[in-house]
């Protein structure tokens, strides 16, 4: 560790500098010897640095968000040039190119941040040894071995000796039990943080080796920070801790606000946006506004989630629009009320068997063919008559056409079984179907 930090010495000069500005006016409040005062200046050191590293944050996330899309072709080029490592180095490249996606965007706050945690590991480590550096002159040395943090010296560590602690001013056991709750907090931080990232931040419906290592990252960070914190001043543990929590509450805020397409975030903001729009009958705010945009103009590709959100809109009698806001619309509440009641009402596919049987007939059928049976039946009698009633001259003969121009009468219709076989053998030879009208006298057959 300390190799590493002698490393990065060449930072050391600014970085004790920003502390001793703190120092300065912490001091001027709490006092200038007090753990307060040097606390609170590592502290807002870390403020300083991560509000400076805002711009690298934001372009971590969307590498993560892009990484977590592109696994899928990822995928699919490893398989497909499995025994071509080269071949498939440089797909990657050309994919990672067209995309516009930067595989080490995700590490770049941690890789910015280091320089400036070496830097102070080192500030504090001189303090501990008694060894000015930096601009951290021999009263300013003699002031922060004097502060202490809920009894344990700034430079202390969790590993150092009895002697090497009374030294400072303080016990062993105050010095590893404020060095053990911070490890603890420090550890627990780190988890929550990756834990909320993987529960409610990621596409489920992408199931890809990526979102494994992320979930072994899980457990294994906690445990890292762990077994190195044990070897670190108190003062950089304040500085771990911090920053932890500071990156913990800047992913809430963007999981909240900005979350990744298709994970549960991204239903619980839709939900919480639809209401508003429920209640306030439009889209407020720019950022919303943009959000809304964007789904619109995904058009058939949207997930599952967007396209709750937009049934949601339409029962709620709105329709969102291509710059982002929504109107009222009364066809969108006749469509999502409607829409479902249609498709129920339409009525059961009959199979083949059905419909030649005659068993599936629909009760129009039905009724048709009653209105064409002969009323020979009294007002008031209900039961069928079982004797066969006489059959006409059949359609189409001469004879039966004379008598029935003789008569005057019209020819009778057929009896329901006969009309029944004769539309299905019309049905067979290509010709019309239903009751064909009588033929001349004098046509041939």
């Amino acid at each position: 560790m300390d190799t590493i930090a002698n490393f990065f010495s060449f930072i050391t000069t600014p970085v004790s500098w920003v502390i001793v500005q703190f120092h300065k006016l912490y001091g001027a409040i709490f006092g200038p010897d007090t753990g307060w005062a040097w606390g609170l200046s590592i502290v807002s050191l870390v403020v300083l640095i991560r509000i400076c590293l805002i711009p690298l944050f934001v372009k971590q996330i969307k590498s993560t968000r892009n990484m977590q899309a592109l696994q899928p072709k990822m995928k699919a080029i490893q398989e497909r040039y499995k025994s071509d490592k080269q071949r498939q180095s440089e797909e990657m490249m050309k994919l990672y190119k067209e995309t516009g996606t930067n595989p080490l965007s995700s590490c770049l706050p941690i890789l910015a941040q280091s320089p400036f945690f070496f830097a102070l590991y080192s500030v504090l480590s001189h303090i501990a040894e008694g060894k000015t550096i930096g601009v951290i002159n021999q009263s300013l040395l003699d002031s922060a071995r004097q502060a202490h943090i809920f009894g344990a010296p700034l430079a202390a560590k969790f590993t150092d000796s009895a002697e090497k602690v009374e030294a400072l001013g303080a016990s062993i056991t105050d010095v590893r039990i404020v060095t053990a709750v911070m490890i603890v907090l420090m550890s627990a931080s780190q988890f929550f943080t990756q834990r909320q990232l993987m529960m409610k931040n990621v596409d489920l419906s992408v199931k890809t080796p990526y979102m494994q290592q992320q979930k072994m990252l899980m457990y294994i960070f906690p445990v890292i920070f762990a077994v190195m914190g044990i070897n670190f001043p108190v003062g950089v543990l304040v500085y771990w801790l911090t920053t932890n929590v500071w990156t913990m509450g800047q992913q809430m805020y963007v999981i909240n606000q900005n979350p990744t397409p298709g994970s549960k975030a991204q239903d619980a903001y839709l939900q919480r946006l639809l209401k508003s729009v429920s209640h306030h009958g439009e889209v407020r705010g720019r950022r919303r506004k943009n959000i809304v945009k964007a789904i619109v103009a995904k058009g058939s590709d949207r997930n599952d989630n967007e396209r709750r959100f937009f049934a949601g809109l339409a029962k709620a009698g709105f329709a969102a629009q291509v710059d982002g806001t929504v109107l009222k619309s009364d066809t969108a509440v006749a469509e999502a009320e409607g829409g479902a009641a249609t498709r129920r009402q339409q009525p059961k596919r009959q199979t083949k068997a059905q419909r030649q049987s005659g068993g599936g007939h629909q009760p129009q059928a039905k009724d048709a063919d009653a209105a064409d049976e002969p009323q020979d039946a009294a007002p008031g009698d209900t039961t069928p008559s079982l004797e066969k009633k006489p059959q006409s001259p059949a359609k189409g003969t001469k004879a039966g056409s004379a008598d029935d121009q003789a008569t005057g009468d019209k020819p009778a219709r057929p009896s329901r079984a006969n009309s029944g076989g004769s539309r299905q053998g019309q049905g067979k030879s290509g010709q019309r179907k239903g009751q064909q009208r009588p033929k001349h006298p004098s046509s041939k057959k």
